[in-house]
């Protein structure tokens, strides 16, 4: 074992495989070199992580940051700021932009802009479409590209294929795991009347959960008779839990922080603030949610990060786009939960880091482990703090929390052996890498 290092987090509580415990932890070259008692090593450079909980770096898997063609709302600068001053160390940005992320160029253009530029470590997915379906099966493969992603229900963007038809030409040529977004864009279009002008409550009276049953039931399918595997995002419905209960073989699924914390009695406070594709639904679909996650059923968390400027999320629903920021408040808002006694913090682990790199087989990232990259989110659990608009290191400056009292913060962000982030001030800027995957190597 090294006795010299670059880096020892040192007095802290670290959070692996191992459970929970006090450990030092070494770093050579970027990568976890040791961990246990290092009292008598050296370290270029030393953390006292005294009182503080090391866990590996948080992955948000469903980010959009906007770039290229809407930075008004947010670019991958902001956007990775808000990502570790929030403790996340690497984020899936989606393909929802101007022009659509569909094909090797555009995907090299976001690379270059991201490299260097962004403060987290990045991956982005790639659009599927009637067009590219043909291609699906190099574009995965491709640096930097966190696999397909497509788009059942029509959303922020000009992504949609919403039939089973052009579902199964792109999944027969997938090999990775693709990403869903499953809402079933006939019932959308069947349901527009239901929207009331003025009233963003009745939002999820439109987009009501048959919509997302429907078509989660229907995209199980297609991936049966395609042979693939699939990633059913920010579920949204007790049923859709209950129904991938028993599909865990080819489907895994993600859930948000805003469908675990908020519920449809919050529009009369919040209103078109959290509107969202699926929506904010009914306290007894957050209560279903839970369940998946209490029984394993959730794989992981991401954010689905969605700004909109507050002018344009004050025109009246449902002129109002649907989005909200989340990237900087996962932390937070789960750590919350943790303290409440709503998840243990080694499922929020399983959650944010080690479901990630299983199910996206992300190379040396996700686990606290000799060899992996050396990303850590650095928190104090006993903390107490409120989250404000004014934290916010996203372009958009606003919070649906906005006033949220909450325990549990994340310090520090450490990605690759830099610390970026420690006590919400930046301390290493623009150091963002592509994340890469055992799959494309």
């Amino acid at each position: 074992m090294a006795t010299t290092f670059d880096l020892i987090l040192k007095g802290g509580t670290v959070v692996n495989h191992d459970g929970r415990g006090a450990r030092d932890i070494g770093v050579v070259g970027g990568r976890i070199a040791a961990i246990g008692e290092l009292r008598s090593a050296s370290a270029g450079t030393t953390i006292d992580c005294t009182g503080l909980h090391i866990l590996p770096g948080v992955v948000d898997s469903q980010v959009h940051f906007r770039e290229p063609g809407l930075e008004h709302k947010e670019d991958l600068q902001t956007g990775s700021l808000a990502a570790v001053l929030g403790g996340v160390t690497a984020v899936f940005e989606m393909p929802n932009t101007k022009p659509l992320t569909t094909s090797a160029e555009a995907l090299a253009d976001k690379v270059a802009r991201a490299r260097h530029r962004m403060h987290c470590d990045f991956a982005f997915w790639v659009g599927g479409t009637r067009d590219n379906a043909g291609d699906v099966g190099e574009l995965e493969r491709l640096p930097g590209a966190a696999g397909i992603k497509i788009f059942m229900g029509s959303s922020t963007g000009d992504l949609l294929v919403e039939d089973d038809d052009g579902v199964y030409s792109i999944l027969s040529k997938t090999r990775r795991r693709a990403a869903f977004h499953s809402e079933d864009e006939f019932r959308l279009r069947e349901r527009l009347g239901e929207r009331v002008e003025g009233d963003p409550s009745s939002h999820p009276v439109w987009r009501d959960e048959i919509a997302a049953l429907q078509c989660t039931q229907r995209l199980i399918a297609v991936a049966r008779k395609a042979r693939a595997r699939i990633h059913v995002l920010h579920i949204s419905t007790a049923e859709e839990i209950d129904f991938l209960e028993a599909h865990k073989d080819v489907a895994t699924c993600e859930a948000t922080p805003h469908h675990l914390t908020l519920s449809a009695d919050d529009y009369a406070t919040l209103g078109n603030l959290i509107q969202m594709n699926p929506p904010v639904r009914a306290a007894r679909h957050r209560d279903g949610v839970w369940r998946g996650v209490t029984q394993g059923i959730v794989d992981v968390l991401g954010s689905d990060h969605a700004p909109h400027t507050l002018e344009e999320k004050a025109k009246p629903y449902p002129a109002s786009p649907s989005g909200m920021t989340g990237v900087q408040t996962l932390v937070p808002i789960m750590l919350d939960h943790v303290n409440t006694g709503k998840l243990s913090l080694e499922r929020f682990v399983d959650l944010s880091s080690h479901g990630p790199q299983r199910i996206f087989g992300m190379a040396r990232k996700g686990r606290i482990a000799a060899g992996y990259d050396a990303d850590f989110t650095v928190v104090d659990l006993k903390r107490r703090a409120t989250i404000l608009n004014e934290q916010a290191g996203s372009k958009a400056g606003w919070t649906p929390y906005h006033g949220r009292q909450v325990t549990g913060w994340p310090v520090g962000t450490i990605i690759r052996g830099k610390q970026v982030m420690w006590e919400g001030e930046l301390v290493e800027a623009e150091q963002g890498e592509p994340v890469a995957f055992s799959e494309a190597l």
